[in-house]
């Protein structure tokens, strides 16, 4: 009987111990199921907004992550603030970037649009991105401006600029479609993420990185010898594409989805 009494004992307390903890199981395995926040730089549009084309926020929901868009602010703390409450950043495409100011080249007369507002906040957004230990993605301008942002230069205008151009970097058919070849290093990033040795991708720029920044390599390029990929060295989280994987991804189209989702785990973690 008394066994039987101390059997009943032990039994009611574990049964009390789980029920006590099972509030606290449930909140850390909550903690770790939550999805990370993924912020995506905006542009200014005519300056009197802030916008992020909804490629770029479907293509992180069907990554596994939450979208939210970064506006445009001068105001170092409440962009710290900013970052204090995401876990990744994309840095999105756009106007050209002002070669005078970063890179110290004079203007050519091909040069495009500038956005100096934009182009402050986004280097800036970049670099505490960076310093902070956060993921980062560069896409098109994103991905110039990261090579910018840490020391590299761009030719402002490929085809007055580049040697060897013999690609058509500024397609006419849809986003969707890839309309010239990219080689990728095998022992890259980017090669991890889609698992392609070459592919075809989308081009809308003119623009592109001409000396790679330091602590930064090159990790695929067109057959013309266009940089298409970058990555900073050692990393797993900072990278950057010349063409547009948003728009292959929001429309279902899974050859790229690999480079959000590596962002999106690099944020969970």
């Amino acid at each position: 009987m008394k066994k039987l009494y101390s059997r009943l004992s032990i039994y009611l307390f574990l049964t009390v111990l789980i029920m006590a903890l099972l509030p606290i199981v449930g909140t850390a395995q909550s903690s770790k199921s939550k999805k990370p926040v993924i912020g995506i730089s905006s542009t200014m549009g005519d300056g009197t907004e802030t916008s992020v084309p909804l490629t770029y926020i479907n293509a992180v929901i069907r990554a596994g992550g939450v979208p939210v868009v970064i506006p445009i602010t001068d105001d170092i703390e409440i962009l710290s603030t900013i970052l204090d409450r995401i876990d990744a950043v994309i840095m999105t495409g756009g106007e050209d970037i002002d070669p005078l100011k970063w890179y110290r080249e004079q203007p050519i007369p091909q040069l495009g649009e500038i956005a100096p507002d934009r182009d402050a906040f986004d280097i800036a957004l970049i670099r505490l991105t960076v310093e902070r230990g956060l993921p980062l993605l560069g896409i098109c301008r994103g991905e110039q401006l990261l090579n910018v942002a840490f020391g590299g230069t761009l030719y402002q205008d490929l085809p007055s600029q580049f040697k060897g151009y013999s690609v058509s970097h500024r397609q006419k058919a849809p986003g969707k479609y890839g309309t010239h070849s990219i080689y990728i290093e095998k022992n890259s990033l980017l090669h991890k993420m889609i698992l392609l040795d070459s592919t075809a991708v989308n081009s809308f720029h003119h623009q592109a990185v001409k000396d790679v920044a330091p602590g930064f390599r090159v990790t695929a390029v067109s057959k013309d010898g266009v940089v298409e990929a970058i990555e900073k060295i050692g990393s797993t989280s900072v990278y950057g594409v010349q063409f547009h994987p948003e728009i292959f991804t929001a429309n279902g189209i899974d050859t790229f989805i690999g480079i959000f989702k590596n962002l999106v785990q690099e944020a969970s973690k």
